[in-house]
């Protein structure tokens, strides 16, 4: 790596891959030498996590996206020591909530994963990509296209092991108030999933945090909104 240029660690969302950040990739170029981590056939987040320490340079700032936002607070309550900068963006911090509601998200998850067994991922795809972007961009045939083709990379074995990680995830919220370095904490504005009042939580419990909240994006911020995604990881990058 060169020296003027920072080790970035990207952690791509349940099913993504490297070209969920490839616009961030290309505008960050000059400023940040990036990796992509994959999962195989994890299915857990702490294990993702050691996958992602295993792999990574000693020191590196680090984004995560989505499921990948989990991963990157596993990673950090694993060894903060190596964690220059944090970046968690459309993502959560709290446990699979109990009860009802907890029952009601494994049951949408496991009728998803249905369809991917029985009708194929690209089906799967096409059912959940309009909750996952802004409404004014689902009728995008390029965007909606370019998560369904990353999604058909993947296969149903995939999604199992993801949303068996999912599912477990850790309770990070108490880890929160740990976090020393400099954290961007994104969304966008019209994410139902992962929602601003959600990350504006997260915000005023990281010390050392900012707030972005992109405009006229759902879930999949870095596609929906690349140049203002990207703006704000420079910044982030810089400070």
């Amino acid at each position: 790596m060169s020296a003027e240029r920072e080790a970035l660690v990207l952690l791509p969302g349940f099913l993504c891959d490297q070209s969920y950040w490839q616009d961030q990739i290309d505008a960050l170029s000059n400023v940040a030498e990036c990796s992509c981590a994959e999962y195989g056939m994890l299915d857990s987040l702490p294990a993702m996590a050691e996958s992602v320490l295993r792999n990574a340079p000693e020191r590196f700032s680090l984004a995560g996206h989505s499921m990948g936002g989990r991963i990157a607070l596993e990673v950090y309550r694993q060894a903060p020591e190596r964690v220059k900068r944090l970046a968690l963006l459309n993502t959560g911090a709290t446990p699979r909530a109990a009860g009802v509601v907890g029952e009601e998200e494994e049951r949408g998850r496991r009728g998803l994963l249905e369809i991917a067994q029985t009708q194929g991922m690209r089906a799967m795809a096409l059912q959940w990509i309009p909750n996952m972007v802004a409404p004014a961009r689902r009728s995008d045939i390029a965007l909606t296209e370019a998560i369904t083709r990353m999604f058909e990379r993947k296969n149903p074995q995939i999604f199992e092991a993801q949303m068996k990680a999912l599912l477990g995830r850790p309770d990070a919220t108490t880890l929160l108030g740990r976090i020393s370095c400099p954290t961007l904490v994104l969304t966008g504005r019209e994410d139902g999933w992962s929602t601003p009042a959600a990350h504006q939580q997260i915000a005023s419990a990281v010390p050392n945090s900012r707030l972005v909240l992109v405009p006229k994006s759902g879930h999949m911020s870095t596609m929906e909104r690349p140049a203002e995604v990207a703006e704000a990881m420079r910044s982030w990058l810089e400070n």
